[in-house]
């Protein structure tokens, strides 16, 4: 299971990627900086949640702690990959990078690791629900 949910998060960080040329070609310069950073980020938490629904049936969790441990799993590669590659492939200093985790400045990339952790939380219960739905018999 975690092989398959560090599989997911490569697609979610070529998404990422594509989301942000998207934000910076088309929405920072119709709305700005400070209101593209967070119209990107809050359509890149959509995007995170729809790949957890769509996914979660691959990669396999038996419980809500399982899906659980797949939202660790991106935060930590969410993480590891942006202060890593960041400062050491980017060459970016460690206070730049700290700068995306300052709310009171606008920065709202907290966002994305807060759904990387709870959406498939979310998937989780949407598809067992669903199941359980699906599964009902009508009652008379």
């Amino acid at each position: 299971m975690v092989q398959r949910a560090a599989v997911i998060w490569f697609l979610l960080a070529f998404l990422a990627v594509l989301n942000g040329a998207a934000r910076e070609a088309f929405i920072t310069p119709a709305l700005g900086e400070p209101a593209g950073h967070v119209t990107g980020t809050l359509i890149f938490c959509l995007v995170i949640f729809l790949v957890a629904l769509f996914s979660l049936g691959w990669i396999g969790p038996s419980s809500r702690r399982a899906a659980l441990a797949i939202g660790l799993v991106w935060v930590l590669l969410a993480v590891l990959f942006e202060f890593l590659a960041g400062h050491y492939l980017f060459g970016n200093s460690w206070e730049t990078l700290l700068a995306d985790y300052d709310v009171r400045r606008g920065r709202v990339w907290v966002l994305v690791l807060i759904t990387s952790l709870t959406a498939p939380v979310l998937a989780y219960r949407v598809r067992t629900s669903r199941q359980s739905m699906e599964g009902a018999s009508p009652t008379a």
